[in-house]
């Protein structure tokens, strides 16, 4: 079963911190963390690494979801592996070429590398195609520290030279795991 927190849920405070509004995220934090403890839960799913990120590592700072246990945050990545391994999700099939892009608050803050992989190579007929700098040593978007909202006047944006080694793969398609990512490429 699972549920939505509905009109009370309001943003993780993730890009207020990022762009340096510590007072915005901190009073978004102590919020959300009451507004939790309101309800009936396991588990936090998010479809942003960068919600992810702060929910699990962040959040703590300001106080705790008062369960009877620690609830688990995870991305929604995780939560897709696990249904297809328990055969309750099935993706449909296609014989296209990817390339994944890894989100820095997924892979480099959080350490999952595997899990939108393995969704993408359980697909029948799916092919990852890695780009030159993949994995832990996969290359910012460039939406990361609040960049997102702002633009860069000085030499080649990053989102661009993302682009650009993703394209040297050949791979007609570009996946990945954030909504930051995929509108920065």
């Amino acid at each position: 079963s699972f549920g939505i927190m509905g009109k009370v849920e309001c943003c993780t405070g993730d890009p207020a911190r990022r762009l340096g509004e510590e007072n915005l995220f901190q009073m978004l934090a102590k919020q959300n963390i009451v507004n939790l403890n309101k309800i009936n839960f396991k588990t936090i799913v998010t479809n942003c690494p960068h919600c992810f990120n702060t929910l699990k590592n962040e959040y703590p700072q300001f106080g705790t979801i008062e369960k009877e246990f620690k609830p688990e945050v995870i991305h929604h990545s995780v939560l897709i592996e696990q249904l297809m391994k328990d055969n309750k999700i099935r993706l449909r099939e296609s014989k296209e070429e990817f390339t994944f892009h890894d989100p820095c608050y997924l892979g480099r803050y959080n350490d999952e590398y595997e899990a939108p992989r393995n969704t993408i190579k359980k697909a029948s007929g799916l092919k990852i195609l890695e780009m030159e700098e993949s994995g832990r040593n996969a290359k910012c978007c460039g939406a990361g520290g609040g960049h997102f909202w702002m633009d860069i006047k000085e030499g080649e944006r990053i989102n661009v030279q993302r682009t650009e080694q993703a394209m040297e793969t050949g791979a007609k398609n570009i996946a990945t795991a954030c909504p930051f990512c995929m509108q920065m490429l």
